[in-house]
């Protein structure tokens, strides 16, 4: 009763933001809890619920942890760190030269740059320029990458026309990965890349994935259909971009986009009757 939160938009894919640096998150992190608020209709309704936490590392500034909308803990999203870059601003807890912020996939340096936050990601190796799936008559290719958490990337002739809810599923669940992945398809029109993602843990199409558009542009570098820096149109009609360094099997990814904060409010009785104040 009375726990003021953040609702925050990373490019669409929407948070709802908890600081327990003070005060423990306690019963907030129930998978049931966690449900309610991300409920849409009845809750605060968001992709999933960040706790803004004190680390323990002496190389980070502070913690975060992230639950997907079905309860389940997530190791890495890209979008929700650059929600947490965004709020340290705001509260003044970021020092001078950026933050450096301890996630389940470990260390993140995050910044606020000129077009907004940024973050580089822990360097990835695990890249497939191809997998073992077949594939649907209007597919290209389908790779695989571990960005954070793990990621299929379908080249299509037009993401528009993908069904997302049913191809996802059927990727997500496939017997490609025992633990699943998310799903991400992609499309070029007039020299614009276009790009939806099916997310496990949400289990639904989401408006924006930060790691899936690092996985992306990763992908498009191994096809040699993209550069050093890809630009991605997500779902919600805002623009990720993907800087890529590239030292043999290692990539080292950086993640520009938005970190909105919506509303502020405060939860009522119950967390599923919150009221915004302001």
């Amino acid at each position: 009763m009375g726990r003021r939160f953040w609702k925050m938009s990373g490019s669409g894919n929407d948070f709802v933001v908890f600081d327990v640096r003070g005060e423990a998150a306690g019963a907030l992190e129930r998978p049931e809890v966690i449900q309610e608020l991300c409920a849409r209709g009845t809750g605060v309704g968001a992709d999933g619920v960040v706790f803004v936490a004190e680390t323990g590392r002496p190389d980070a500034s502070l913690a975060m942890r992230y639950y997907n909308s079905d309860g389940s803990r997530g190791e890495f999203c890209g979008n929700a760190t650059l929600c947490v870059t965004r709020l340290a601003a705001q509260l003044g807890v970021a020092p001078m030269g950026g933050l450096a912020v301890e996630t389940d996939s470990g260390v993140v340096t995050t910044r606020m740059g000129a077009r907004g936050p940024e973050i580089d990601l822990p360097a990835v190796t695990v890249v497939s320029a191809s997998v073992d799936i077949e594939l649907e008559p209007s597919e290209l290719r389908i790779g695989f990458a571990l960005a954070g958490v793990p990621h299929l990337v379908v080249r299509c002739e037009d993401v528009d026309m993908v069904d997302v809810a049913t191809r996802g599923r059927a990727l997500r669940y496939s017997d490609f990965r025992a633990a699943g992945a998310n799903a991400n398809f992609i499309s070029n029109r007039g020299g614009v890349w276009s790009m939806r993602t099916f997310e496990r843990g949400v289990e639904g199409e989401t408006l924006a994935c930060g790691s899936g558009a690092i996985a992306t542009a990763i992908l498009l570098s191994t096809w040699q259909e993209s550069g050093d820096e890809t630009l991605l149109i997500t779902r919600s009609g805002r623009t990720l971009t993907v800087k890529l360094v590239r030292d043999g099997g290692r990539w080292m990814p950086t993640l520009g986009g938005e970190g909105r904060i919506v509303f502020t409010g405060e939860l009522g009785e119950g967390a599923e009757t919150p009221r915004p104040v302001s």
